[in-house]
């Protein structure tokens, strides 16, 4: 992994970059997806998200088409989630990251602010036989977990700065989680614990990476994606003292 913890938020941002082409491209994807009804969010959907089927209901957001959920769940194996250990899926949607860390931890706690997303993981954890190993609760961000750590915490957070004018649209836009998540991160993690947080270059990474560091939070680069419009990082944060537990 590259540490980061020297580097300007800047450093990432202008590797997002893409140059006037692969723009082009992406609006044409875009309209594709539009002709084809997959932007939709009003709508049952079942996908499978590598082997593992996946309910999409209304107002959710769908991991496969918009394709952050799918690439984090792919990153979620034996190198990150401890066997036996507790993990927290922030803001879960549809549960898809909930369900494959269950395939390896003891306990999963999935949190979402959308009703019909905690309603959505809940289904999907049933679908896919963890519901004994993954709780669903609602709330905003670390509210429903008063005094619990965690050794892993997951979040795919709205990396669109912007006041979001529903629930479905919380998916996208926050005005504070980056300031919030990044202010209670160490409150929840267990001694040696460590975040993964999935940002993209459709919306701006240097809210949130200036907040971790601002919490004096050790951020190292763990994996990344391109697309031909996008390009999505996953970082893992630490409390500065603990060593990384995968290198």
């Amino acid at each position: 992994m590259r540490d980061l913890t020297q580097r300007s938020p800047s450093w990432w941002l202008r590797r997002a970059r893409f140059p006037l082409a692969a723009t082009f491209a992406g609006k044409v994807l875009g309209l594709a997806y539009t002709l084809t009804g997959r932007h939709r969010y009003d709508e049952f959907r079942l996908e499978r998200v590598h082997g593992a089927p996946i309910l999409i209901t209304p107002s959710v957001f769908n991991p496969k088409s918009l394709r952050t959920g799918a690439f984090f769940a792919s990153q979620l194996d034996a190198r990150v989630v401890p066997e036996g250990g507790e993990v927290l899926d922030m803001g879960t949607g549809s549960g898809v990251c909930a369900v494959f860390a269950a395939r390896l931890a003891r306990r999963v706690v999935a949190v979402d602010i959308n009703p019909a997303a905690v309603r959505c993981a809940g289904l999907n954890a049933l679908l896919n036989h963890r519901e004994h190993l993954l709780e669903v609760r609602h709330g905003d961000l670390f509210a429903p977990l008063r005094g619990e750590r965690f050794d892993l915490i997951l979040f795919n957070p709205p990396f669109i700065r912007g006041t979001p004018r529903d629930d479905r649209d919380r998916a996208w836009r926050s005005i504070d989680v980056a300031e919030r998540f990044a202010a209670g991160l160490d409150a929840h993690l267990k001694p040696g614990g460590s975040a993964l947080v999935l940002l993209s270059s459709f919306g701006d990474p240097t809210f949130f990476l200036e907040e971790f560091h601002r919490q004096h939070l050790k951020v190292s680069l763990f994996a990344t994606r391109r697309f031909v419009n996008e390009r999505l990082a996953i970082f893992r944060l630490e409390p500065q003292g603990t060593g990384a537990r995968h290198e």
